[in-house]
């Protein structure tokens, strides 16, 4: 990519843009505006980043949410000065508790146009409050070397705190001076001569972080009664993570109670022990009593239901909870360890020999409701042949 040296914001630009192209985005979703128009054109003039116009900001935060969490990879988000970055705000906070890295660029006044009513100017740092990860103020853009060479760090240092210390939002506020259209001025054209695009970017390699820890040694299993829940879970390779499900609950032979989120219940061929009607069992208070395991192993959050939440509070097992962040999972306060990893790296249950009896026979009573329920479910709905939800 030729770099943009018709002026100060063209090159600053264009230099952050190519630092995020070689690190690994893809993807740009661009509200246009006045203010971050430097933005928008250097986005849109990178040959290997797509840039997708949405005038909407809501809509188009939620789009790159969405685009993000299939993705597993950041997607910038880009806006004008003023109030258009008020809307993106309600997808930077499912983003941050999803855990969805998303890099959200809004243009601004530089400081001297703030506070004097200048126009379609608020206060625009700490936008988002304590959501992002990392958020910061650039400095305005400048005809410099060290100007140049301090937007291409910040564009790493942003790519990376989407992924660290977790996949999460990074805000950075871009003020920029007149001229905001790519209008030639004849002192940034001497920076050619300084900025040889071979080496400027060599260190900027592509950084698309995996999983780098160990497998998981948990303790020594304590019981055969146990289950496993699955609750919502969004991860990027969910084949992956609906197979570590099933080899843990195969090895335990532990029913899997899945959420109606649960990636799980897409990939119902790789588990036989899954329990979709645990709502339905548990409302029978008889049922609720004879299932009561001694070890649940919780993967992620809980379910919504609360039904099953209830259960939980009543009779009080023990809980592991397998989470790879350090947030606290437990809604419900009950006696519960956190081990930080997820369930793509590999868990080592401490449990040796076959299916005990008790351990098949409390498989069975879970089997047998999850079969007696399905069928009830099907012939009371085959029947109705109108419309309902």
């Amino acid at each position: 990519m030729v770099l943009d040296f018709r002026n100060a914001n063209t090159l600053c630009t264009s230099i952050f843009v190519h630092t995020l192209a070689r690190v690994g985005l893809k993807l740009a979703v661009l509200c246009p505006g006045s203010r971050c128009t430097p933005l928008t054109v250097a986005f849109a003039a990178h040959p290997e980043i797509e840039a997708l116009s949405i005038l909407d900001e809501r809509s188009a935060a939620f789009f790159a949410l969405g685009h993000a969490k299939q993705t597993g990879r950041p997607v910038v988000l880009v806006c004008t000065s003023g109030t258009a970055g008020a809307n993106f705000y309600p997808a930077i906070i499912e983003a941050h508790y999803a855990h969805v890295p998303l890099l959200v660029l809004t243009g601004d006044r530089p400081p001297e146009l703030r506070h004097c009513h200048a126009g379609q100017t608020i206060d625009q740092l700490k936008l988002y409050g304590n959501y992002p990860n990392w958020q910061a103020e650039l400095a305005p853009p400048i005809a410099s070397l060290d100007a140049a060479s301090y937007w291409r760090q910040m564009a790493l240092q942003a790519w990376r705190s989407c992924y660290q210390p977790h996949a999460g939002v990074v805000h950075l506020n871009l003020p920029f001076r007149d001229p905001l259209a790519p209008i030639a001025q004849p002192e940034v054209t001497d920076l050619e001569f300084q900025i040889d695009p071979e080496t400027f970017f060599t260190h900027c390699q592509p950084h698309i972080p995996h999983p780098t820890s160990q497998p998981v040694q948990l303790p020594p299993i304590p019981t055969h009664r146990g289950i496993i829940i699955a609750g919502l879970a969004q991860p990027s390779e969910p084949e992956a993570y609906c197979q570590g499900v099933a080899q843990l609950a195969t090895q335990l032979n532990y029913p899997v109670l899945a959420a109606g989120l649960s990636p799980v219940r897409n990939w119902t061929g790789l588990n036989p022990y899954l329990i979709t009607q645990y709502e339905g069992i548990l409302r029978d208070r008889t049922h609720a009593k004879t299932l009561a395991p001694q070890l649940v192993i919780q993967l992620g959050e809980l379910p919504t239901s609360k039904v099953l939440k209830q259960w939980l509070v009543q009779i009080q097992p023990q809980r592991w909870i397998i989470a790879p962040y350090p947030e606290n999972f437990d809604p419900i306060h009950g006696p519960s360890q956190h081990f930080m990893s997820s369930i793509e790296q590999g868990l080592t249950p401490l449990t040796k020999g076959g299916r005990g009896d008790d351990k098949e026979q409390y498989w069975q009573q879970w089997q047998t409701l999850e079969h007696t329920c399905r069928q009830t479910l099907n012939a009371t709905i085959a029947p109705i042949s109108s419309l309902f939800e």
